[in-house]
């Protein structure tokens, strides 16, 4: 069976808050370790997320 394209990722705050979002990436496209800036409704603003994995 072949191996999937995309996988879920785990993008875990920088603020030390414990939040985090679940995404899809395309492991094949994307080599790199993903790096977001999104909403951290603990913290009450904007930070960086990086990626993860999920246990």
């Amino acid at each position: 069976m072949a191996k999937a394209t995309t996988i879920k990722v785990k993008l875990n705050s920088t603020a030390d808050t414990g939040f985090y979002y679940v995404t899809k990436k395309n492991s094949r496209t994307m080599t790199e370790k993903l790096t977001k800036k999104k909403y951290d409704p603990i913290a009450k603003k904007h930070v960086e997320f990086k990626e993860g994995k999920i246990k």
